[in-house]
């Protein structure tokens, strides 16, 4: 049995850490404080592979070289700079290409994906509403078949990669119908960015990710050709499940570079802040706290990468959606934990923005919020186990 990840793994790792600490982190700071979403440093990315790392190679992706592993590896990396990159390449990959190599059709794949997977183009997931976040099938976003086009009404909001330059279709949930049970059938519509009536809110004032694009979308009239249905009509709701199950992965995978900031971080800080004639690091109190940070570190990435194997192997989806759901519960908590601790290692300066701690502080609650929260996590897990949780 190991526990460790292949030589090409680790090779493709240092590769994407050369280019994360070259080309990402030292702006991360300056665009966190702009606002600034780095259209050039994300199609670099693109050029690097990193958005095609699960896209077979007809569409210019990386075919047997990649899997799933591999972009986990590339969010850790980039996460572990900066999480506003490390979130636009996990929605990038896993909420806008993958929904469109799963379920398109071959005239959909050969559209999109090309654009989508050079990192020339972005595409978003409209799942959450006002009144529908963890509670997807309370969808109102309605979607309506006239004369050979859906006509899209509604609202959308905390869209990432919505509402750059570079996004080229945002992929919409809608009630298309009504099942025979009484609940809404709901499907997904590809909505072209610049359709009418497809309108780009004004970009969030967001708590972190500043770097991200995020935005709310609204719906007025929006019309799309028929052949802009993605997937099996009435499936959207089985569609977003399974999607957001590999996001989870994804998301841990970004928790564990948050982590593992943490650790090089307080490490280094401990080691070189002198307090009582020493370095802060050989008080027990101070060490024994970053200790944990290692330990927590250790505990996310071999939930992350067991469950990214499970996803490569072609386990059983039973287990793999369990295993997900673990790894994002444990590791988005414990990064939240972690960048409390290290900030608490910092002491004063922990609380100023000339250190990147401060940044990671922001950046990491929202963890245990996106792709499913802490508590919904909670209740799938505790459904695996087979307990009747509503």
């Amino acid at each position: 049995m190991s526990f460790d990840l292949s030589q090409e793994h680790e090779e493709f790792r240092r590769s994407v850490r050369e280019f994360a600490e070259a080309e990402i982190a030292p702006h991360a700071a300056q665009w966190d404080r702009d606002h600034h979403f780095p259209v050039d440093v994300v199609q670099k990315m693109g050029k690097l592979g990193l958005f095609g790392l699960t896209a077979p190679e007809e569409y210019g992706g990386a075919g047997e070289d990649g899997d799933f592993t591999s972009l986990c590896v590339a969010i850790e990396e980039i996460g572990r700079v900066d999480q506003s990159m490390g979130i636009t390449l996990q929605a990038g990959v896993g909420l806008g290409i993958n929904p469109v190599l799963t379920y398109g059709t071959p005239e959909q794949k050969e559209r999109w994906l090309p654009e989508l997977v050079a990192g020339e183009k972005l595409a978003g997931f409209g799942l959450t509403e006002p009144g529908a976040g963890s509670d997807a099938g309370a969808t109102r976003t309605k979607a309506e078949l006239h004369d050979g086009e859906w006509v899209v009404n509604g609202a959308k909001q905390f869209i990432t990669n919505s509402g750059s330059e570079i996004t080229s279709l945002v992929n919409v949930t809608a009630r298309t119908g009504t099942r025979a049970d009484g609940k809404p059938e709901i499907s997904v519509i590809m909505l072209p960015s610049g359709t009418p009536g497809f309108t780009v809110e004004k970009a969030y004032d967001k708590l972190g990710w500043h770097a991200s694009d995020t935005h709310p979308l609204s719906f007025e009239d929006a019309r799309v050709p028929a052949d802009h249905l993605l997937g099996a009509e009435g499936r959207g709701y089985a569609q977003f499940l399974a999607t957001l199950d590999d996001g989870r992965v994804a998301i841990s995978a970004l928790s564990v570079g948050c982590i593992q900031a943490c650790v090089d971080m307080a490490v280094q800080y401990a080691g070189e802040r002198q307090t009582f004639g020493g370095p802060i690091g050989r008080k027990q109190g101070v060490a024994f706290q970053i200790a944990d940070l290692e330990t927590m570190l250790h505990a996310s990435r071999l939930l992350t990468y067991r469950a990214a194997w499970l996803k490569d192997s072609g386990a059983p989806m039973k287990d793999f959606k369990q295993a997900a759901s673990v790894a994002k519960l444990y590791s988005t908590e414990s990064a939240v934990t972690a960048t409390r601790i290290a900030t608490q290692v910092f002491g004063g300066y922990g609380f100023m923005e000339e250190y990147p701690i401060t940044r990671f502080y922001r950046d990491a609650k929202v963890l245990e919020i996106g792709e499913g929260t802490s508590e919904v996590q909670r209740m799938l897990i505790a459904r695996g186990l087979g307990l009747p949780v509503e």
